[in-house]
């Protein structure tokens, strides 16, 4: 193993710095500062400029974002559009009073309002977060109390599964548990009828003022448009992560950090083509940076869709490749698995002439499914990356196939055992990183520094990731899930113990264990073990099911909830913690979501039969 060093490598990371527009040269690629790292100390920039600006003077006709509605509907958004676009809402944002510095948060979908509010709140230092569309009012007013928001965008309501759901309505009852927001931009996307309140306003409207056709703009108001100068340490966007004692921990990613390190990662590792089209939601990290500010930052074409891949019919994910004229596809393992599962009774299996390149993250992924991808998903061969990276990181770190791995930084994986030390190839052990990555969040303070610093702190000179792994014969990696309690499922952290606890808050429950469970095509979801309290009278366990995921979709939204619910008639002494945990992941119970009743009996039979 390389000796433990914080340092980085410059002269990869000054070469992936070229990629991005600065206004101030940095004095260094990085300097030392409290156990930490600052990257690009002295240097200036704006992400709009980068990723918007400079393509509109070169490519003003060149298509920025090919965005597709669930309904069907479609938009291609020129550079030259895209800049119209982003400095007419930078305007708005500075004439309701948004300065650099305020938090924005994006209550939005995959509609091209969302890319436009992320690069306009970029033009003005504006620090943003993308909340996902499906969550609850009680769990959104969490999440706007922990960003500290003053003005969060949402729809009227949004397209999903072929419904509208209706975010506006959240909206509104989510702001009447939490004070600071004060205004609320709505962008009309269904036309569905919403309730007016003082501080709401349409996002048209906001832009309208703006775009008169004859009226005439002042000098002061075509300033209000251009991009503020920023340090590379200012605060670019905020991420909340899984939860920690009932709250959503949220993490700083720095401006120069992300889109350096998104550039670099597009240029050298992921985007193969002029199309890249990263299938997942507009609040998953990977698709902000990869999906969004990668693409433009490098000046190509960003394919965004608003809807999920079953509507109209299981075909819209090819549809939307050929289309689209998709180069690349990014999405994670299991939205690839569920394409798997419906490939073989689709009618039309034309190939994908266009596709080259598939990456995979948030997820591990299996040898059959990458195998499946690179032959049968286009019906040609095609490149599949399986990428590795940490919500702490800044997205993806690490691809198994880089596309110029010469070229692209890296952080020089290595596996330790419990003590520090180098274990054998095919051994397990933990992915620890002894280079310096630029993508790094920034440093954060109270319950932020208890549920991050460990990784910089727990072994001095080397970031632990908390991944169990090992070198599979072809030198890559295989991962074996978590040290911790916190998995990734569908592209979002989820706390396993959050998930216990709030169930254990439930009057019938008496123990509760969550765990993580494959299905027949080796995909990952939680289930949940129950012991119900003694005094608990008879009770229909299809409607308990229902109440306990209710419980937990209410409380911490509905990624979280468990597929599946094992009632068990008791724990007994026999096995403890991960013993018991590895017994009732492995009981033959099927994938189907009907609740299961079983016994303790049964439970020490799966036990005694992992050895």
């Amino acid at each position: 193993m390389p000796e433990p060093s914080w340092a980085p490598d410059e002269d990869a990371w000054r070469r992936a710095a070229a990629l991005v527009e600065w206004s101030t040269p940095f004095d260094a690629v990085w300097e030392p500062r409290a156990g930490r790292a600052h990257w690009f100390p002295g240097g200036r920039l704006n992400a709009s400029v980068t990723c918007v600006d400079r393509h509109a003077a070169a490519h003003p006709d060149r298509v920025a974002i090919s965005w597709e509605g669930e309904p069907g509907d479609r938009r291609a958004i020129t550079y030259g559009d895209l800049l119209v676009e982003v400095t007419t809402l930078a305007r708005g944002l500075r004439s309701i009073g948004v300065q650099a510095g305020d938090v924005v948060a994006l209550h939005l979908g995959l509609v091209p309002e969302a890319a436009v509010a992320m690069l306009a709140c970029a033009r003005v230092g504006a620090v943003h977060a993308v909340l996902p569309t499906p969550l609850p009012a009680e769990a959104l007013a969490d999440r706007l109390e922990s960003l500290g928001a003053r003005v969060l965008f949402t729809q009227d309501g949004a397209w999903r599964h072929g419904t509208i759901l209706p975010l506006k309505v959240r909206a509104d009852e989510a702001l009447t548990a939490v004070a600071g927001i004060e205004h609320t931009i709505v962008v009309r996307r269904t036309g569905m009828d919403v309730a007016w309140y003082e501080g709401d306003r349409w996002y048209h409207d906001l832009v309208a003022a703006d775009r008169g056709g004859n009226r005439r703009r002042t000098a002061g108001t075509a300033r209000a448009g251009e991009p503020v100068d920023l340090p590379s340490d200012h605060p670019f966007f905020l991420v909340s992560q899984a939860h920690r004692r009932g709250r959503p921990v949220v993490v700083t990613h720095g401006l120069a950090n992300i889109l350096v390190t998104a550039a670099a990662l597009h240029e050298w590792g992921v985007g193969e083509g002029g199309r890249l089209w990263s299938a997942g939601d507009a609040s998953w990290l990977a698709v902000q940076v990869h999906g969004i500010y990668g693409p433009l930052a490098r000046g190509i074409t960003t394919v965004l869709y608003e809807g999920t891949l079953d509507v109209p019919t299981h075909a819209r994910a090819w549809e939307i490749m050929r289309r689209h004229v998709v180069t690349t596809m990014m999405t994670t393992p299991s939205v690839l698995r569920t394409m798997r599962g419906w490939a073989p009774a689709l009618a039309d299996t034309s190939p994908v002439e266009s596709l080259r390149r598939v990456v995979l993250y948030a997820e591990p992924s299996e040898p059959a499914l990458r195998d499946w991808a690179a032959s049968d998903l286009s019906h040609r061969p095609v490149v599949v990356a399986d990428g590795w990276g940490q919500v702490e990181l800044g997205g993806i770190v690490h691809l198994s196939q880089s596309l110029d791995p010469d070229l692209v930084p890296s952080v020089e994986p290595a596996i330790v055992d419990a003590s520090g030390n180098p274990v054998p190839d095919g051994e397990a052990g933990e992915l620890v990183l002894t280079k310096g990555w630029a993508g790094a969040m920034l440093p954060g303070t109270g319950d932020v520094a208890a549920a991050t610093d460990h990784h910089w702190t727990n072994r001095p000179g080397l970031y632990t990731t908390g991944d169990r792994v090992r070198r599979t014969p072809e030198a890559g990696l295989e991962f074996l899930g978590r040290t911790d309690e916190v998995i990734s499922l569908s592209g979002q952290l989820v706390s396993i113990s959050e998930v216990r606890e709030t169930l254990l808050g439930h009057p019938f429950v008496e123990r509760a264990d969550v765990i993580e469970r494959r299905d027949v095509q080796g995909g990952r979801y939680l289930a949940a073990a129950i012991v119900l309290d003694g005094a608990t009278p008879e009770h229909d366990l299809a409607a308990l099911a229902r109440d306990l995921n209710e419980t937990v979709r209410d409380n911490l939204g509905g990624v979280a909830r468990p597929r599946m619910l094992i009632f068990v008639d008791r724990f007994g002494d026999e096995l403890r913690g991960d013993e018991r945990r590895r017994a009732l992941a492995r009981l033959p119970l099927g994938d189907t979501p009907e609740p299961r009743s079983v016994t303790w009996h049964q439970v020490l039979a799966a036990a005694e039969h992992l050895g």
